[in-house]
């Protein structure tokens, strides 16, 4: 996989403009259910490309997280769209979508056991011999969790990647949410985190609301995600991050200043690792 590097943001129509007029971005994520499977390419993707910047192709109804595999015509779907856009990989969600063709509406979290390895396994496999690019595979926030899970967050990541080539999409905004929602030790999950898997890190804004945190994507990033980033590039050294926006659009000058908090972070940290290795 062509390493990714710097800060990116996620590509939407609404921010397509401040995205082709920005400097400094090192990359963007674009949703792969909201560009048509055969229809032209957004020009603003076409120029982005023509620029060279690099482009992530990112997914969300995949459903590895199901007992049924993966839709050929979803895959198909996927592997066409990554070769219009140049993408340099595919990442897609560790959770559960469908079944029996009835969907869920939401990324719901999948319980932690031997059993569930083995599906997520298989059908990671199956996707990565469809698609043209790798695969990176993303935590996810949850409101829940399965009763007596077999392994803590941190060793099922581990598990995960210990039985597929997949790499790791980490998303510290999620990290935090189920820290705060479930009791997750978060420094586990940071400390599980090979740098050679990882493909990049998801970072965004939630909000608390009757008692639990909610991954909005649509709020500034508190400081809890940003933390997490600091710490993981303190431990791994330099890691590309992505700020996600997806609702309640801020002006460009406060979207430009969450990029620069992302920087921020990652500067203190990279600043730690340096100091930790010199020592």
């Amino acid at each position: 996989m062509k390493s990714l590097s710097g800060v990116g943001l996620g590509w939407r129509r609404q921010l397509a403009h401040y995205i082709d007029t920005t400097e400094g971005l090192g990359f963007v994520e674009v949703l792969a259910e909201h560009l048509h499977p055969k229809g032209p390419l957004p020009v603003p993707l076409v120029r982005l490309r023509e620029r060279g910047v690099p482009v992530v192709l990112h997914a969300v109804s995949l459903g590895l997280g199901s007992a049924e595999p993966p839709e050929p015509r979803r895959l198909d779907t996927l592997a066409h769209l990554a070769e219009r856009l140049g993408a340099v990989c595919v990442s897609e969600h560790l959770a559960f979508v469908r079944a029996g063709g009835v969907e869920s509406g939401h990324l719901l979290p999948l319980p932690r056991t031997e059993e569930m390895l083995d599906v997520l396994a298989e059908n990671v496999r199956r996707a990565e011999a469809a698609l043209p690019v790798p695969l990176a595979l993303e935590n996810i926030a949850s409101l829940f969790e399965w009763p007596s899970p077999a392994f803590s967050e941190a060793r099922w990541l581990e598990g995960v990647l210990s039985r597929t080539k997949a790499l790791l999409l980490l998303d510290v905004a999620n990290l935090h949410a189920n820290a705060l929602n479930h009791g997750t030790d978060a420094a586990a999950v940071l400390a599980a985190v090979p740098r050679e898997r990882l493909a990049y890190v998801h970072v965004a804004g939630g909000v608390k609301h009757g008692g639990l945190y909610h991954d909005t994507h649509a709020h500034a990033v508190p400081e809890g995600p940003l933390a997490l980033l600091e710490a993981l590039a303190a431990r791994v050294g330099p890691v590309p991050a992505l700020l996600e926006r997806d609702d309640h659009y801020p002006p460009p000058d406060i979207l430009t200043a969450e990029l620069e908090s992302l920087r921020e972070a990652l500067a203190r940290g990279e600043a730690r690792w340096r100091q930790a290795r010199a020592a």
